[in-house]
C-alpha cells in the first residue's frame, strides 16, 4: 500500500500511487527498479531477476551468478558440474590440487579450504581423527 512500503532500491517511503513488488515482499518506486550491474530500468516490458535482495536485468543476471570454486569462470546452462560442500565445479575443473587428477563421479576426495585432493593425495585425516576410531572405507 502507498504510503506505508519502503523502497528496496534507495530504502525510502513509498508515497507513489504506483509501485513495482518483485517477490513476495520487496517493493520498489518505479524509478528505483534498474540493473544493480548496467543500471537498466526493470519494468513490465524487461524481466527482473533478484539474487541477493539486488534486481538485475537477463544479462548480468547470468553473468553474476555461480561461478566454478576452481577458474572461476560463470557457468552456461549447458554445463555439467561437480559440487563439494558449497562449492560447485566444471566437470574439467573437479581435479586433485596435487596431482592434477581428474576426479570422477563415484571417487573419494577431500576437500581442505578450496582445494580438492584425491584419496591418495589427502593422508590421514586431520586432528588425528583416525586415533580416535577406526577409518570409514
Amino acid at each position: 500500500r502507498p504510503g506505508l512500503a519502503l523502497c528496496a532500491g534507495c530504502g525510502g517511503r513509498i508515497q507513489d500511487p504506483f509501485l513495482l513488488r518483485v517477490s513476495p515482499d520487496l517493493e520498489w518506486h518505479v524509478a528505483c527498479l534498474k540493473c544493480a550491474e548496467c543500471g537498466q530500468p526493470l519494468d513490465e516490458t524487461c524481466t527482473c531477476f533478484l539474487r541477493d535482495g539486488k534486481a538485475y536485468c537477463k544479462r548480468d543476471y547470468s553473468s553474476v551468478g555461480i561461478k566454478c570454486a576452481q577458474c572461476r569462470a560463470a557457468f552456461s546452462s549447458s554445463d555439467l558440474v561437480m559440487r563439494a560442500r558449497d562449492h560447485v565445479y566444471h566437470l574439467e575443473c573437479f581435479r586433485c590440487a596435487a596431482c592434477g587428477r581428474q576426479l570422477l563421479p563415484g571417487d573419494q576426495f577431500c576437500l581442505r579450504e578450496r582445494d580438492l585432493l584425491c584419496r591418495a593425495d589427502h593422508g590421514p585425516p586431520p586432528d588425528g581423527a583416525a586415533a580416535r576410531g577406526p577409518r570409514s572405507p
